[in-house]
């Protein structure tokens, strides 16, 4: 193992046990560096040490960025890329193994700046009910499944991770009961069940064929196994059709729309940030913008003055 190896080791270590990151990230991690280390083993024409990376230029960085980006990584992933590299070497610096001052150096692409795509309501209500999916050939119990999972993410504004990792003993039992979430980053957090959102999961549980151990998963597949978020996905988009929605309409969309929902009855948002489980404000800010947008967009349609 070089010393370049052991830095890899020693960061991710970091990360998992200090900062307490998700596996899902921490692998991501890994495979950013196997890629620079594969970048220069051919850059540099031999299996790069703390020395020749301590060396490197930000030209040298570039030239990484751009071979991922000629192999069809796109600019969110290439941001992602160049965040691992600064601190992997941030970490090296602080004991004296690195220098950081080529990754600070290196600009990353410019990320444009989308606007989450939320359904309105009277949508949103639509594809989180089983009636709108009759006709279709999927046992009952299913399709009383994939409205129970769709009313968790619009009624209470989950993640369809942090939804399909809940336990068959988390199931809300009745109104007014709270959910107690593990989300990104090993982070828990308390949600509201709303009445409609305990009713569909009574209606699955009622017709589900399988025994749900307590410590198993509360939604599972149509073999008795853990359910794929997939599953889930193209339930989704068999609603596009039927239900005439937009090629934006995605489980996660209905998870903008619960917060786009809140915010625009008056919610708070320093409230919706802790239901969301956001770490920073200024991602559920983001929010506003489109409640501002909409806004703008009537008075433009209906102001006198405004043609």
């Amino acid at each position: 193992m070089s010393d370049f190896d052991t830095l890899q080791r020693d960061w991710l270590a970091h990360l998992g046990h200090e900062r307490r990151l998700s596996p899902k990230t921490l692998e991501a991690y890994g495979r950013d560096l196997n890629q620079f280390r594969a970048f220069l083993d051919e850059h540099l024409g031999a299996s790069p040490d703390l020395k020749a990376v301590a060396a490197l230029k930000p030209a040298d960085l570039r030239a990484f960025l751009g071979q991922r980006r000629r192999d069809g990584a796109g600019n969110r992933t290439l941001m992602r890329q160049l965040a691992a590299l600064r601190s992997l070497a941030r970490f090296g610096e602080r004991d004296g193994r690195l220098s950081a001052a080529a990754f600070a150096a290196t600009r990353g692409p410019r990320l444009g700046k989308g606007l989450p795509r939320p359904l309105d309501a009277r949508a949103a209500a639509a594809v989180t009910k089983a009636d709108s999916r009759i006709g279709e050939d999927r046992p009952d119990w299913v399709l009383a499944r994939d409205a129970a999972v769709l009313s968790l993410l619009y009624g209470s504004g989950l993640r369809i991770s942090e939804a399909l990792g809940l336990k068959r003993a988390q199931a809300p039992a009745s109104s007014g009961d709270a959910l107690t979430v593990l989300g990104k980053g090993g982070k828990t957090r308390m949600v509201p069940v709303l009445p409609v959102v305990v009713d569909a999961v009574a209606q699955y549980l009622a017709q589900c064929p399988w025994r749900l151990e307590p410590d198993g998963p509360l939604f599972v597949g149509v073999k008795g196994g853990p359910l794929s978020p997939r599953i889930i996905q193209l339930a989704v988009e068999g609603l596009r059709g039927s239900l005439g929605l937009p090629g934006s309409a995605t489980p996660h969309a209905l998870r903008h729309s619960f917060a786009t929902h809140l915010l625009g009855r008056g919610g708070d948002l320093r409230a919706i940030q802790e239901l969301l489980g956001h770490a920073s404000l200024s991602t559920t800010q983001v929010y506003t913008r489109i409640d501002s947008s909409r806004l703008l967009a009537a008075y433009d349609a209906a102001h006198p003055r405004a043609r």
